[in-house]
């Protein structure tokens, strides 16, 4: 959650649903045939699945995905699949009430397990993303991972990043890629790497009973040269590194009636001049406190991962 100062985005900068579709389509003629729905949480958003298909319908568009929180997923699952999202990902970092209502400041983990329930049959190969924080639920690795696994689900580990709003973030609480395969393999014995074809963030591994997990581990061991992610804001900044400092904003030409021509040209020319690598930059860095100090946090919304679509 967001710390107890924030700055909500107003409304109106938020962008209509025939902006997003009109950018999806300017994104789709440059290459881009893959889009993901993140937050905040997506789900607050009215007539979300109405959104969904929209995109669905774009033939250039073979992979639609929406990452959510899961409160409000079980009674969104089905309209969901029904308007034609091909994949689901929930947030879980621990299965503890206690821990989560730390760390969420709501009592919510029961409906989000619900959410889960309904959704993973609906969605085959759902995955759980949980972040590691040493101190705080480095010890539910392997309960976290039988979670999943009962629901047919394939849990993605991610090493705790010091982005946005993660103002307690220091590397000793870092969990890192290593000793997660350390922990598992001492309860099944070693995984084995799976050698794929991706430029997706995880890497994926094969424990001895076949059961198949991720790790994405950008805090120790980056992937910035294989990157090839941005990230659009609800009200229409463009983000081209998840650690960068400022985005580019696409709302104010679409909205003072830039041609899709124009809206491409801005795009291409910002790719192709993109040298972003924000995360080997953090770990070469002497200094690793949080990357963005508390208060700057609360000038300025579009620093907070939940913003910017972590």
């Amino acid at each position: 959650m967001p710390e107890a100062e924030y700055v909500w985005l107003p409304r109106e900068y938020i962008l209509h649903f025939e902006e997003i579709e009109r950018l999806v389509d300017v994104f789709a003629t440059l290459g881009v045939a893959k889009v993901r729905l993140t937050g905040g949480e997506p789900l607050l958003r009215r007539d979300l699945p109405d959104l969904v298909s929209r995109i669905a319908r774009r033939p250039a568009i073979r992979d639609l995905a929406l990452t959510t929180n899961g409160v409000l997923l079980a009674s969104h699952a089905q309209a969901l699949r029904d308007a034609g999202l091909h994949r689901l990902t929930v947030s879980l970092d621990t299965l503890k009430p206690d821990r989560f209502r730390t760390l969420t400041r709501y009592d919510e983990l029961e409906r989000v397990l619900r959410g889960i329930d309904v959704a993973a049959p609906l969605f085959p190969g759902l995955k759980i993303d949980t972040v590691v924080i040493r101190g705080v639920n480095d010890d539910e690795v392997v309960e976290l991972l039988e979670f999943a696994r009962g629901r047919g689900a394939e849990l993605r580990f991610i090493e705790y990043m010091d982005v946005g709003g993660a103002t307690h973030w220091s590397m000793p609480r870092v969990v890192s890629r290593k000793e997660i395969l350390d922990r598992l393999a001492e309860h099944y014995g070693p995984a084995t790497p799976i050698v794929e074809a991706s430029s997706a963030p995880a890497d994926r591994y094969r424990l001895p009973d076949s059961t198949v997990f991720g790790i994405i581990a950008s805090t120790t061991v980056p992937f910035c040269s294989d990157c090839d992610r941005s990230r659009l804001t609800a009200d229409g900044l463009w983000y081209l590194c998840l650690y960068a400092a400022g985005g580019i904003d696409v709302r104010g030409p679409l909205r003072a009636g830039a041609s899709d021509d124009d809206l491409a040209a801005i795009i291409r020319t910002a790719w192709q001049a993109r040298t972003d690598r924000g995360a080997e930059d953090r770990l070469a860095a002497r200094d690793r406190s949080p990357l963005i100090p508390v208060q700057t946090l609360r000038r300025d919304p579009h620093l907070e991962m939940h913003t910017r679509g972590g």
